[in-house]
């Protein structure tokens, strides 16, 4: 009996107040101050883990436990799918982005955006990691289609997960970096200064997936009306069907 009454201790909370389990969150690091916001409002503890797509796929890969997934492109959700980790999970799509030039805010630097190695001189332009962080990824496709990258391949500085690209440029340490429009708005000391057409590149969506009970529960939370509310105030934007 005393067994019993404990079990009960722990299950009724959930059971009959419907309060949700707290979850583990392995996400984009671009994702970082949005998530953070609509985790608040979540009727548990949630635990958020940022970085770089590839990054928190292969520590998924390897074991690392997580409830919800959230990454910056689908090569890497599908990589998970393709290793068995999401099992019968499906795909959720969330969000969309855009892909901007940005600059220190103090700078005067007034880039040609098509012709890049011209305004960098001998400086560089900083990236995500061109074959394994999202950011960097579309970045590279954008200066393959506006056919830079071979003029501008060997002038980047890469980084291993957007949000560090950020910081570089608003430090003033690199005079250009390509980041998210997300990205931009959270960071004061960069202006942006060149939107990257959405026809320049593959479309920049979020999926997500949960990997257990208390991931769908949240999975679920994220898509309310006032989540995505919270999402579009930080610059993000819905996935049109």
């Amino acid at each position: 009996m005393k067994t019993l009454l404990i079990l009960l201790a722990f299950i009724l909370p959930n059971v009959v107040f419907g309060q949700p389990a707290p979850v583990t969150v392995f996400a984009a690091a671009s994702l970082r101050g949005a998530l953070d916001e609509v985790a608040e409002g979540f009727g548990a503890g949630v635990s958020v883990s940022y970085g770089g797509s590839g990054t928190m796929a292969r520590q998924i890969d390897a074991g690392a436990p997580a409830d919800v997934v959230i990454l910056a492109a689908p090569v890497w959700m599908d990589w998970l799918q393709e290793r068995g980790i999401l099992g019968d999970a499906p795909q959720t799509y969330l969000l969309r982005n855009r892909l901007v030039l940005v600059a220190p805010a103090d700078s005067t630097i007034a880039p040609d955006p098509g012709n890049l190695a011209a305004s960098l001189g001998d400086a560089r332009l900083v990236i995500g990691q061109r074959d394994a962080v999202p950011a960097g990824i579309y970045a590279r496709e954008w200066l393959q289609t506006t056919k830079q990258w071979d003029a501008l391949q060997h002038m980047l500085a890469e980084t291993d997960n957007v949000r560090t690209a950020l910081a570089l440029v608003a430090r003033g340490e690199m005079p250009l970096g390509v980041v998210y429009r997300t990205d931009a708005m959270a960071e004061p000391k960069v202006r942006v200064v060149y939107t990257v057409p959405d026809d320049q590149h593959n479309p920049i969506t979020y999926p997500a997936a949960a990997l257990t009970d208390a991931g769908k529960v949240f999975l679920q939370y994220l898509q309310t009306d006032e989540s995505m509310g919270i999402f579009a105030a930080h610059g993000f934007m819905p996935v049109t069907p």
